[in-house]
């Protein structure tokens, strides 16, 4: 139980920190850099009671869940193939960390000839983002599967599905979920500098034309509303990470 509820204790003991840090800050750098906690809470109550600003949080919302399901769907299917095959991880698996060691930011241009400006270069970036994370964390954990599993899977003469669901899966479920976690992150950071740099709508558009005009209120507001669904999503994956691991 104390493990169960550590994560959750050290959420909250971030938070109070951040807050008590954030209104240092204000206090120092004053309201032409930063405005402080109580105001912006309030500020951000007042943006979400206007349907423009849900226009924005349902494009990014959007665009967002399109993007991690594909990264997911992509990353498992080549994680499984080259997990399952020796040769292949040995010559991919490189290559992987190489493009996962690329600044995604120098692909954008290319992203932006091939889809356009819009939903698709979007989503496209963020799924960028996500997919390698999952490949790399699957293919990591089927390889790291004992060999014993597999002998135990032939003596049952069970065929490659069956394996694949009954033993695999099962085996590798703790390092595939982790890949799963930072893949959840990596695609929503891909997902913002997309709207960011190449969209007419969305959060991330919405915190850019607040940086060009310096409206310092619509900048922390919609910080404050991403860190938080950010913060909480990351704190539940965490507490179901180290559940899995803890059973394995």
């Amino acid at each position: 139980m104390r493990r169960t509820h550590r994560p959750l204790r050290n959420a909250a003991l971030l938070i109070a920190a951040i807050l008590l840090l954030w209104q240092g800050l204000f206090a120092f750098a004053g309201r032409h850099a930063l405005t402080p906690p109580l105001q912006t809470i309030g500020y951000l109550a007042a943006l979400m009671h206007t349907g423009a600003f849900w226009g924005h949080v349902a494009e990014t919302g959007t665009a967002f869940a399109v993007a991690l399901v594909i990264a997911v769907a992509a990353g498992l299917a080549a994680g499984f193939l080259l997990g399952l095959n020796r040769t292949a991880a040995e010559v991919f698996e490189p290559l992987l960390l190489a493009a996962n060691s690329v600044p995604k930011i120098a692909l954008y241009p290319v992203v932006l000839l091939i889809f356009g400006i819009g939903m698709p270069a979007k989503i496209a970036f963020g799924a960028i983002h996500g997919v390698v994370p999952v490949t790399i964390f699957t293919m990591g954990g089927l390889r790291n599967i004992r060999p014993v599993m597999f002998k135990t899977a032939a003596v049952l003469r069970l065929d490659r599905w069956a394996t694949i669901r009954s033993v695999l899966v099962p085996a590798a479920l703790p390092e595939i979920f982790t890949g799963l976690r930072i893949g959840f992150s990596l695609t929503l950071i891909g997902t913002l500098l997309g709207e960011m740099f190449g969209s007419q709508r969305g959060l991330g558009f919405l915190l850019m034309t607040a940086i060009g005009l310096q409206n310092t209120r619509v900048i922390m507001a919609v910080t404050l509303l991403l860190v938080v669904f950010a913060a909480s999503i990351s704190t539940a994956l965490i507490v179901i990470d180290r559940r899995l691991h803890v059973r394995l």
